[in-house]
């Protein structure tokens, strides 16, 4: 780390549970995010500003003037853009120590699998149950750390599944296909701050999965109510009978247990 870096990252260092080697660690790291949205904007400006050395963001979409309601990686003058060339603009403005790579395509499972294999920690800042479930189908296939988080009207939630850990549920456990419909902010509405609360969270439970620190919302579910401002925190188990991860391989290759 250079002198400038120790600047930059000098209120992070002094804290005992990071200093220079957590540091370190996240300047090595590599976190994949799918979606460059509403969550996906807090998770990519937390993590680039905390000086995670490598993201790599996946989003198909353009940036259209509804967006900019809530969606703070883009302004104006990125209308027609694609968001994840906008991105890499404005988090290499804020950070050039992050390598920014962009994945302009709407991602498939065999994409998806690769990106988890070379990530430390994915972050689902998606808006669909079908991307989700294939998100987190890569995840326990490559026994990669999986931050999920969903935001619609004025609540949120937000857990994270740990595959390589026996006791830790997988996405699918909490969620059957086609049993949920999904929500949109296109078709339901959002208030921009509620985006911005789950994405900051989603970055720090990033952070603290990298730094190997903490207690992680690994095997909790965390529902936020926006209007009321009340929080819930509810217990989940592992579905024995999950086709995902109950039949799951251990840890894949590559990945080592941070919790």
């Amino acid at each position: 780390m250079d002198d400038q870096q120790l600047l930059r990252y000098s209120r992070q260092i002094l804290l005992p549970q990071i200093d220079i080697e957590g540091q370190q660690k996240l300047l090595d790291a590599h976190v994949g995010i799918i979606g460059a949205g509403g969550l996906g904007s807090p998770v990519a400006m937390y993590l680039a500003s905390a000086g995670v050395g490598r993201l790599t963001i996946a989003d198909h979409d353009r940036v259209d003037l509804s967006n900019l309601q809530r969606q703070i990686l883009h302004d104006s003058n990125d209308i027609g853009r694609p968001k994840v060339e906008s991105a890499r603009t404005r988090l290499t403005a804020l950070n050039p120590d992050v390598t920014v790579t962009p994945l302009n395509t709407r991602i498939d499972a065999s994409q998806l699998q690769q990106l988890a294999q070379q990530a430390d920690v994915i972050v689902d800042a998606s808006d669909n149950f079908a991307t989700r479930f294939a998100i987190n189908a890569a995840c326990v296939a490559t026994g990669t750390p999986l931050v999920s988080g969903a935001a619609v009207r004025m609540e949120g939630q937000l857990s994270v599944f740990v595959p390589r850990r026996s006791d830790s549920p997988c996405y699918r456990c909490l969620y059957r296909e086609g049993d949920e419909p999904d929500q949109t902010c296109t078709d339901n509405g959002v208030l921009a701050p509620i985006v911005g609360i789950i994405g900051s969270l989603q970055a720090l439970e990033a952070l603290k999965l990298l730094l190997g620190i903490g207690e992680t919302l690994c095997g909790r579910l965390l529902l936020f109510d926006g209007l009321h401002h009340e929080w819930r925190n509810i217990k989940l188990h592992k579905d024995p009978s999950c086709p995902v991860c109950a039949a799951a391989p251990e840890a894949a290759v590559g990945h080592t247990s941070t919790e």
